[in-house]
């Protein structure tokens, strides 16, 4: 007799729940969250059971391959699929998520979710904190320009280089709030240091990898973009259409379909990851505004946002982007953004772009 068994994952306990082929439970049990401690309570219907499901979460990554490895017959679920099915229910507990991830194990109807290995989720890890820290430091900056403002003190448009010496200069006759704003400026100083360390090692790793330099000829796309999307995507394989990359990361508008009357399509999914949908849409953004030469996407991205609008053109730009670099990825092609333009002029722009890089790297 066929089994299926569904895990609630939380950070100090599973729920765990095993129904047969007709839906009848089998077992509810709760035990501490370990790969062997979840095994051994599925140990008597091991030779029975098909599959063995869990929502897709923080630990994931850790109980996925270690259950994977045991033997288990382990499905990772995708995280609004099981949502969405489990809205019915009127309670919600461990136990009957459980019971829920049973069943949707036993009838077939849920979505598998990707588990990247643990060298992506490394790199993945980089990316979060080099943007955390930045984000401090932002905050940290903002935090001492609203200060001063109580003061009367509007320092402007002051560079970042400039901004330690405007702060204590615009509070020379003042001790004491000189003296806190001076403790500000030196963590401001300490998460740049740190922010640059990483940002440094993004960089160095973006320019080992021939795929990343790759990516990294495209206008826009810098090694920021490169290893989110690498690390995102992992195996190029997975997809069989270069446009349903667009799709997971949520690039393409939502749809509203109903009899003959109804059918809206509207604003983009934004589905799945949003790191590398923000590093899309900045290389579309940056390749729209900042890149001065000719290329392909960005006359197109330009007549769009005419009869659109800036902001619909950088996303329907991030949508090509992401379809392209799969293709490249795929087929092991270059990018050539401009057709007029020969081989060896754009070996000199790419050079070009490659050898920038590395002496921010340095």
């Amino acid at each position: 007799m066929t089994s299926f068994a569904g895990l609630d994952v939380s950070i100090e306990e599973t729920a765990i729940c095993v129904v047969d082929e007709d839906g009848e439970v089998l077992l509810r049990a709760a035990v501490p969250t370990d790969p062997d401690g979840i095994a051994k309570v599925l140990e008597p219907w091991a030779a029975t059971l098909k599959r063995v499901g869990h929502e897709a979460g923080s630990l994931s990554p850790w109980l996925h391959p270690a259950l994977k490895e045991i033997g288990l017959p382990v499905v990772c679920l995708e995280t609004r699929h099981v949502r969405a099915s489990m809205g019915a229910q009127r309670n919600k507990t461990d136990a009957a998520d459980a019971l829920g991830i049973a069943h949707l194990m036993r009838t077939g109807w849920f979505r598998q979710a990707h588990i990247k290995t643990a060298a992506s989720y490394r790199i993945r890890l980089l990316l979060t904190q080099r943007r955390n820290l930045k984000r401090k430091f932002l905050d940290l900056e903002n935090t001492i320009r609203h200060s001063l403002k109580a003061f009367g003190i509007r320092l402007g448009k002051v560079g970042r280089g400039a901004f330690e010496r405007a702060v204590i200069d615009a509070l020379e006759d003042d001790a004491m709030t000189r003296g806190l704003m001076e403790a500000m400026l030196r963590a401001r100083a300490a998460l740049w240091v740190e922010y640059l360390a990483l940002h440094k090692l993004v960089t160095q790793l973006a320019m080992r990898d021939d795929l990343c330099r790759r990516f990294m000829a495209i206008p826009g796309v810098g090694p920021v973009t490169a290893l989110s999307y690498s690390s995102a995507i992992e195996d190029p394989a997975r997809f069989k259409r270069s446009r349903d990359v667009a799709a997971y990361f949520g690039l393409t508008s939502k749809r509203w379909q109903s009899g003959t009357s109804i059918d809206v399509k509207g604003r983009i999914s934004k589905a799945g990851d949003p790191d590398i949908r923000r590093a899309l849409y900045e290389a579309a953004s940056a390749m729209l505004t900042r890149f001065k030469g000719s290329d392909t996407v960005k006359s197109w991205g330009l007549k769009l946002a005419k009869t659109k609008c800036h902001a619909k053109a950088r996303v329907a730009v991030a949508r090509k982007l992401a379809v392209i670099m799969h293709a490249m990825w795929r087929d092991g092609t270059n990018y050539v953004g401009d057709p007029s333009m020969n081989e060896h002029d754009l070996a000199a722009w790419n050079a070009a772009k490659l050898q920038r890089l590395s002496v921010a790297r340095s």
